[in-house]
């Protein structure tokens, strides 16, 4: 298995409040690991245009599954939080980090 960081962007369409912020901060905790910490990630990103970008870590055997994985988890997350798909849509997840024992 290798430990995968994604980016999943995506775009605010009705604004975020900093009480939502913090509360999907939050629900995005749980994906902040070792490694994350370590390389000092930040989980969430938001640009003043509503745009934003989450990165999670996730354990797969293929950069495809990580990818699939991660947005469920972010859409998760957001469905948590108060949005929905039409809300706050995702854009394509992408690899940016890789740590595999070698």
């Amino acid at each position: 298995m290798t430990t995968f960081v994604i980016t999943v962007p995506g775009t605010f369409v009705t604004g975020i409040s900093d009480t939502s912020r913090a509360e999907l901060e939050e629900a995005l905790a749980k994906r902040h690991t070792d490694l994350s910490r370590s390389e000092g990630i930040d989980l969430l990103t938001l640009n003043d245009d509503g745009t934003f970008s989450i990165r999670v870590e996730v354990e797969t055997a293929d950069r495809y599954e990580a990818e699939l994985e991660a947005a469920g988890l972010v859409s998760t997350a957001l469905r948590e939080t108060g949005f929905s798909a039409q809300d706050a849509p995702l854009g394509t997840p992408v690899v940016t980090g890789i740590d595999n024992d070698l």
